[in-house]
């Protein structure tokens, strides 16, 4: 059995594995925590708790998917708001949990509707026993507009209230934020500025999933109506790197702590993550599927994939791709990979060439009367899209040219 030290320090706190539930519907009271711990996980992002003042009110139905049939969620749209048991309830699920469990991480999430409200969030998560504050500056689908994501776009307001946090408590404190701005940079910067010591991103994405053809409304419907609301799950996971790589590769965030947010739910995912930045990790949506016992099937593969690279230590892998991610104007416009095609391999199905003829440069060459494939290097520019849509993997990234003059060697193999 391989045993790798998958634990990482995050903020000053030592998780024994970087895997967190996020502040969602999967960490929503003591009992769901404590399976969850029990099961595995390294860490708790409690469900939001907001002010006493504010009351929850949820709609019913409130979640929607995207998918293709036969195949798992593609994405989850989800309608709900912070978490919907009072303060008091939700002050003591935390001491309960810190009592029972003082080894795991305990990751209070608050959000307030003013200064006022985020300092005595953070005083009162801090004497219930929390590890670390994070702060919600980004939820999607609040009735408040002085909460949630209409903060998270505003520098000044996240400036301020992590302020106000830091005020109200000592402990680590990562800001929570909202993909649905351009640049993450100015606002991550600015709750840097107001004290904040690390960033959690993303929470979700403004969306609408579907709509229901015959009544014309989106789904979900409640009561003949529907709303925007946050989009999560494997879909979102290609907007949550992009977000990372960015503010990894803004000036002075080249180290910026990272707990990592957005479609994780293979050892895969996590380790894409981890090497774009993220020492923490978070998921709700794969839970919501699988449940939390997918944490195992990820700390194993994740253990496998470190054996392989000969990395003894999880936090050794952090930040390892970041460098290797530049500007578009910066790539080498002179390197061009033809594909190669198996023909042992190939099944005679035509997708090569019907999308490469409607879709790209009409470089594979069909021949009809063996039924074989064929590329036309002179008319391939390497873009590859046979290779993405063939359903057996006979087409592959084969043979590297460079323009005359350049450094490599013509026919360099590719790998």
């Amino acid at each position: 059995m391989i045993n790798k030290d998958l634990s990482i320090d995050f903020l000053g706190v030592r998780f024994e594995n970087p895997f967190c539930l996020s502040s969602s519907p999967v960490g929503n009271c003591y009992d769901m925590c404590k399976k969850a711990y029990d099961v595995g996980w390294g860490g708790v992002v409690f469900k939001t708790i907001g002010p006493e003042h504010f009351v929850i009110d949820e709609v019913s139905p409130r979640f929607d998917i995207l998918t293709k049939e036969g195949t798992p969620f593609v994405g989850f749209k989800n309608m709900e708001q912070i978490a919907e048991h009072s303060l008091e309830e939700n002050l003591a699920d935390l001491r309960r949990l810190k009592d029972e469990y003082p080894e795991k991480v305990l990751i209070a999430s608050i959000m307030g509707t003013n200064e006022e409200d985020w300092e005595e969030l953070a005083r009162l998560v801090d004497e219930a026993g929390a590890d670390m504050i994070e702060m919600n500056l980004s939820c999607p689908q609040m009735t408040s507009h002085a909460m949630g994501s209409d903060v998270g776009t505003n520098p000044e307001l996240c400036r301020k209230y992590c302020a106000a946090v830091k005020r109200g408590s000592k402990l680590p404190m990562m800001a929570k934020m909202t993909p649905n701005v351009t640049d993450m940079v100015t606002v991550a910067k600015a709750s840097m500025e107001g004290g904040a010591d690390g960033i959690a991103t993303i929470n979700t994405v403004k969306s609408i999933a579907n709509i229901d053809l015959d009544r014309k409304i989106g789904l979900p419907v409640v009561n003949g109506k529907s709303s925007i609301s946050g989009y999560s799950g494997k879909a979102v996971k290609p907007i949550a790197l992009r977000f990372m790589q960015q503010l990894r590769s803004a000036e002075g965030f080249e180290n910026l702590p990272i707990s990592g947010i957005g479609g994780i739910e293979t050892w895969e995912d996590a380790a894409e993550f981890i090497l774009l930045g993220a020492s923490t990790l978070q998921v709700t949506t794969g839970i919501m599927q699988y449940g939390y016992r997918i944490v195992e099937d990820m700390k194993n593969g994740l253990m496998h994939y470190m054996d392989e690279q000969g990395v003894d230590r999880l936090e050794d892998l952090v930040g390892l791709a970041n460098e290797n991610i530049i500007p578009a104007e910066k790539l080498d416009r002179d390197y061009k990979v033809y594909p190669v095609i198996d023909l042992d391999k190939c099944i005679a199905c035509g997708r090569c060439y019907i999308s490469c003829y409607d879709g790209a440069h009409q470089a594979i060459v069909w021949d009809d009367e063996n039924r074989v494939p064929h590329c036309n290097t002179d008319k391939c520019v390497g873009c590859h899209l046979c290779t993405l849509v063939c359903p057996v993997g006979a087409i592959s990234k084969g043979i590297v040219e460079m323009k005359p003059g350049r450094e490599g060697k013509a026919s360099e193999k590719v790998f």
